[in-house]
């Protein structure tokens, strides 16, 4: 027992002499970690580097835990504008097929037009903000340039999808041709899209040729430098366009010759559009409500007038637009659109199987056949005389109710690009005319001069001599001489009146009195352009 218990008192001995030098161990520690401190704030000159060395350690694990800012090159950079512009197209491409697909009817409700006029409407509007600021011959902004090209390629697209079926051969495995079927771009499409993108590139082209000319400027017309004698005789009806204005002595030959090049090239271009858009327009069908609008024979469209002056036997085109009204564009527009609607019913008389019908007639096809080329040779002459015209109303009606999405694209395409074309040709109009203006008033004043020079001589001379001379032998009244002329011959002209017969600058035409009426180009002028009909 008594052994028992000192074993007892020894093993709580050994206890808390563990627990002592814990303590100690301890204290020891946190003395050591005092000293190390002082030593790292207060180093000695000896341990200086040994000090900075051991400072340094734990700022070397926190550089290598925080990531270290990478620098972005160039390329990069571009590379992310690159990407966040091709999804912002992206973005915009979306919204507008699915405007195309809903019919412009964003409520989802199925009230939208057809597909076909959804992508008419997108090429009108298209060119309606891109080229609605082009009221200068001067290149477009590389901004606008790209948003057309880009977005017209968008709406063209469509038409890779619009395809027919053609046979083609093909060979087998076992050395066999087999016939198959296989789709294509459609002929019209295949035909006329690369044209008109050809089309496209040379009207831009033109516009860029005008980019180092200096030989003209613009002036708004408000401004102080703007002729207003000439504005009031030109372009009254082109208020909002700025004023053309050339040099005091006129254009130079180089740059004349220039702008009669780039008219030319434009002229081209515009009877091209002009085909294209006239063959697409003549394929398309005619809808039912035009046909339900018209009356029931050519007479009653054409009126009898008109009528009579088509079926004479004699016809002659030219003679038959000169008797017409064509004082104003309204005027014109009607008798295109009474002249469209008697073809129409011509033709449906012609290809009519059912002779009962309201459309019968008791005139013979030979006749019909023949008035029908009669009004169609005039409506050619009036597409050619005035090519600014609006479009009838059998082109809008068409164009209205037509289901075709490739002549939709077609007929779309090719107007925009003749509107186009011919408001640059209008433009370059414009500044040949400023350049006649002044050329005439410099050819007045050199002549004004000219003769005035030894008029006033001849003044001078006359009032020395006046004194011993009478009124009468003034003004070159002898009596005797001149009652002895008229005596011979009352009618007879003197020969002084006659003496500048030869020189063609003095001569002036006589009046001519005919019944032709003046046309609506002859009003507007010689190098004036009708009125843009878009």
């Amino acid at each position: 027992m008594v052994r028992a218990g000192e074993q007892e008192q020894e093993g709580y001995k050994a206890k808390l002499f563990n627990f002592r030098g814990i303590f100690e161990g301890t204290g020891r520690l946190t003395k050591s970690l005092s000293v190390d401190t002082a030593t790292v704030l207060e180093p000695t000159e000896d341990g200086a580097a040994s000090s900075r060395s051991q400072g340094s350690k734990p700022l070397n694990d926190l550089d290598k835990m925080i990531p270290k800012a990478r620098v972005i090159s160039k390329e990069e950079i571009s590379v992310k504008e690159a990407k966040e512009k091709l999804l912002q197209d992206m973005e915009q491409m979306k919204e507008r097929f699915s405007k195309l697909l809903l019919g412009e009817d964003m409520s989802g409700g199925g009230k939208g037009v057809s597909s076909a006029l959804a992508l008419s409407n997108a090429f009108t509007n298209l060119a309606a903000s891109i080229f609605g600021e082009q009221k200068r011959l001067e290149p477009m902004p590389a901004e606008r340039k790209a948003k057309w090209r880009k977005e017209i390629d968008w709406l063209l697209s469509v038409t890779d999808y619009v395809v027919e079926m053609v046979p083609s051969q093909q060979k087998s495995k076992d050395g066999s041709n087999m016939e198959i079927m296989t789709t294509r771009q459609r002929t019209d499409l295949h035909m006329n899209v690369p044209a008109l993108r050809k089309l496209d590139a040379m009207l831009l082209e033109c516009l860029d040729n005008f980019k180092d000319q200096n030989e003209f400027y613009y002036v708004s017309k408000n401004s102080d430098d703007s002729d207003q004698g000439s504005a009031k005789t030109k372009n009254d009806d082109k208020w909002w366009l700025p004023t053309p204005k050339v040099p005091a002595e006129g254009l130079s030959d180089m740059a004349r010759k220039f702008l009669q090049y780039q008219k030319d090239c434009v002229n081209q271009v515009l009877k091209a559009a002009m085909a294209i858009n006239a063959q697409i327009l003549t394929e398309m069908e005619i809808p039912e409500s035009y046909i339900d609008s018209l009356p029931k024979n050519g007479r009653a469209s054409l009126g009898d007038s008109n009528y009579r002056s088509i079926t004479v036997e004699f016809f002659d085109p030219d003679q038959f637009l000169s008797t017409m009204d064509l004082s104003s564009e309204h005027k014109i527009l009607d008798l295109k659109n009474r002249i469209e609607a008697s073809i129409v019913i011509w033709k449906r008389k012609m290809h009519q199987k059912d002779s009962k019908s309201a459309w019968g007639s008791a005139v013979s096809l030979e006749k019909r056949e023949l008035f029908e080329e009669r009004a169609e040779t005039i409506l050619l002459l009036l597409k050619h005389r005035f090519p600014g015209l609006p479009q009838s109303a059998l082109d809008i009606s068409k164009i209205q109710y037509n289901r075709d999405v490739g002549q939709a694209v077609l007929e779309s395409y090719s107007r925009v690009l003749e509107s186009l074309a011919f408001t640059v040709l209008s433009r370059i109009d414009d500044v040949l005319q400023a350049d006649y203006q002044i050329q005439s008033q410099n050819l007045s004043g050199r002549r004004r001069s000219s003769v005035s020079r030894p008029f006033r001589e001849e003044i001078d001379k006359a009032s020395a001599e006046a004194g011993s001379m009478t009124l009468s032998d003034f003004m070159g009244w002898g009596s005797d001489q001149g009652e002895a002329d008229m005596k011979k011959d009352p009618y007879a002209i003197s020969d002084d009146l006659c003496k500048d017969d030869d020189d063609p600058k003095q001569q002036k035409l006589p009046t001519i009195v005919t019944n032709k009426k003046v046309s609506y180009l002859e009003t507007l002028g010689v190098m004036r352009s009708p009125t843009s009909r878009h």
